[in-house]
């Protein structure tokens, strides 16, 4: 009896990864085995690298809160230690993002926690 192979479904698949793999450099994109070693590597990489990424943030966050916290005499933790004993309820990305971007509101928030 002849062996079946379902051809069909193994190009599909390789078509499949091959399209994922478009745009990566030399042979990464184009031969099969590279192509499949690269593609799996980079989900790897892409799964670990959501959670570094909330990590980077909180990071960002916290230098631009401090940043602007001691434009008003104040450190880091002091400031979000007052913060919460205040009971303002605002996370790190909204005080940050006032700290940048509007010095007022965040100085009017300084001078609450005082």
């Amino acid at each position: 009896m002849p062996r079946s192979v379902n051809a069909v479904a193994s190009r599909t698949k390789r078509k499949k990864i091959l399209k994922q793999t478009k745009g990566y450099f030399g042979r990464r994109k184009n031969v099969w085995t590279v192509a499949k070693n690269a593609h799996e590597k980079g989900l790897s990489y892409a799964y670990r690298d959501r959670k570094t990424k909330k990590r980077s943030f909180r990071k960002l966050w916290i230098v631009r809160i401090n940043a602007g916290a001691r434009l008003h005499g104040m450190s880091y933790s002091e400031f979000m230690g007052k913060v919460h004993k205040a009971g303002i309820e605002l996370n790190r990305k909204v005080l940050a993002d006032l700290a940048m971007n509007h010095p007022k509101a965040f100085e009017e928030i300084v001078n609450s926690v005082r």
